[in-house]
């Protein structure tokens, strides 16, 4: 849970740093600077820099947290399962100021308009400097995988635009998840073009046990010996497509994130951190099972929180995503522990940021070829289209209709990944952002006939995917999206009990466990799977609608859970 201490840390970087005021209070004085962003009273000899799930975003955006982030088991009400007014009472921030924008899905809309977008690469990289500037022998900077995937550009260049930002930023170590769907052998190309290691410790060769890549590195800053871990998510050849990677065996494996602690140890590691994309959930767990690690940096779940999370020893950072966020953790190192410590989630806010003139030059000069494409406007929203969230969002709602109406499908599957920045009513529409939530490397938009059985299997087997009670077989993302289908789901339920009253939203009535209907979905693991790419169905509905309108709507009756995880 979150101490006390932790409360008044987050209160006091809201107060002082965000800006405690009132939103047109603080809108009128332009309180957000450059200098206040990066105003910090550094502490000990150590500090370590950290964002993760960037998603290939290379230019500022807008990104909406959750409303609903639903957690089961014995993380029922903790964070980040905190959503709306709940995650700001939770660590003590004030609504309609700054933090609030930052950290929580409440009045997003009009919070947007006033503080503007958030991340940019060239941003991140004055941040990074301005740090190293100050503290030029004891920073270091981890990147918590999925950074090479998620735009238009890093689809088209196969993620080498990617890896040159991050050698430019100057990146010290990084693990993975999404870089793995480039494929064994793209991957490998990549690897060797990082001026950093590419530590995955927990991916071996499937036949003969053998390690792909290096399991963690070693780093001195003020001289304090560091040993990082790299741990790459788990279920990579469940959540993805495995016939990409085919020779290569994933996993938790907790035996092996112990022997790897005690042999940091033993090689006289003063600090050891685990740089991982479990999870933070898993995380979680595996800090309250595996002694000696004093630093968890988690990835994968997109959670932001505004505070250190503890579990015994061990500190907890959850660092966003989409670069809204660069983690900053000072560590004061005595005797091969953590004697004290000042954190903080430093927001990328755009508009106050100077770019870095050399980053601003490199992306400039990677997306000039696709500038005219990037910029092609297909369509206009008239409301907030975003993702993020354990069930719907209305950007999946949108791609869930172009599926029902491009396919001539009845019901339509879209799968819930966390990725995907958000459109403020009244924007444009345009490739790039439409690539933003689509481009995978396989986008195959498949029209098949399905079972109301097989339809219900399909929701039972991602319902336990994620409310397993049990962190450790929670392998996949957020629900998947359903379109043209409504029904109920009990979390507190076993596997195979949580779904009932699935039902056609287009006639009313219950599916029939026997009779088949026409599903289009996209994003299937199956190599042979067949149909055009999504975002050629996507692009076409709204190039014939023109403009969409997408009020929120919630096709899932949720049963049993924390009240605290929905705004």
């Amino acid at each position: 849970m979150v101490s006390r201490r932790e409360f008044v840390q987050v209160a006091a970087a809201a107060a002082t740093v965000l800006g405690g005021s009132s939103l047109a209070a603080a809108a009128a004085r332009q309180t957000i600077t450059q200098r206040e962003i990066l105003r910090f009273p550094a502490v000990g000899q150590v500090t370590l820099l950290h964002f993760t799930d960037i998603h290939a975003q290379l230019v500022p955006t807008y990104f909406r947290e959750p409303a609903v982030n639903i957690g089961v088991g014995e993380d029922f009400g903790l964070p980040p399962h905190l959503t709306g007014r709940h995650m700001l009472t939770a660590f003590g921030l004030t609504p309609d100021t700054p933090a609030a924008y930052a950290f929580s899905c409440d009045d997003f809309t009009a919070l947007a308009r006033a503080y503007g977008k958030l991340g940019g690469i060239d941003r991140i990289a004055t941040l990074v400097k301005a740090i190293r500037a100050e503290r030029p022998t004891q920073t270091l900077l981890l990147d918590g995988g999925d950074s090479w995937q998620g735009s238009y550009t890093a689809l088209r260049e196969r993620g080498g635009d990617m890896v040159a930002v991050m050698n430019l930023l100057g990146v010290d170590a990084m693990t993975a998840h999404w870089e793995f769907t480039y494929g064994a052998a793209r991957v490998k190309e990549l690897v060797a073009k990082l001026d950093f290691p590419f530590l995955c410790g927990n991916v071996k060769d499937a036949t003969w046990g053998e390690r792909i890549f290096e399991g963690s590195k070693v780093f001195e800053r003020g001289g304090v010996r560091i040993g990082v871990i790299g741990q790459a998510f788990p279920y990579t050849p469940i959540a993805n497509p495995r016939w990409m990677i085919p020779d290569w065996s994933f996993g938790i494996e907790e035996d092996r994130v112990r022997e790897q602690v005690a042999a940091l140890r033993a090689g006289k590691a003063d600090l050891v951190v685990l740089l991982s994309h479990n999870g933070f959930d898993v995380d979680r767990k595996l800090a309250s099972r595996v002694a000696g690690i004093d630093v968890i940096l988690s990835g994968h779940t997109h959670d932001a929180l505004p505070a250190i999370v503890t579990i015994g020893k061990t500190l907890l950072v959850a660092s966003g995503s989409h670069g809204k966020f660069l983690a900053r953790l000072d560590l004061d190192v005595k005797g091969g522990a953590v004697a004290d410590y000042r954190f903080r989630m430093i927001p990328v806010f755009s508009d106050a940021i100077a770019p870095d003139p050399d980053m601003a030059r490199l992306v400039g000069a990677l997306r000039s070829q696709y500038e005219p494409e990037l910029q092609t406007v297909l369509g206009r929203t008239d409301s907030l289209l975003y993702r993020r969230g354990t069930f719907n969002g209305t950007f999946d709602d949108l791609i869930c209709d172009a599926l029902l109406e491009q396919r001539d499908a009845e019901i339509a599957l879209s799968p819930g990944f966390r990725w995907g920045p958000t459109l403020l009513p009244g924007a444009p529409i345009r490739v790039e952002d439409l690539y933003s939530q689509t481009a995978i490397t396989y986008p195959a938009a498949y029209r098949t006939p399905m079972t109301g059985a097989t339809l219900k299997n399909i929701l039972e087997d991602v319902a336990d995917n994620l409310f397993n009670p049990d962190p450790y077989f929670q392998q996949g993302g957020d629900m998947v999206r359903v379109g043209g289908l409504s029904y109920t789901i009990d979390v507190r339920k076993p596997a195979g009990k949580r779904i009932s009253a699935l039902r056609s939203t287009r006639t009313g009535a219950t599916l029939e466990p026997a009779k088949n209907y026409v599903v289009a979905g996209w994003a299937s693991v199956n190599q042979a799977t067949e149909g055009p790419p999504i975002f050629d169905v996507v692009r076409a509905y709204l190039q014939r609608h023109k403009v969409v309108k997408m009020p929120a709507r919630m096709p899932v009756h949720v049963i049993g859970a924390d009240p605290r995880g929905i705004a």
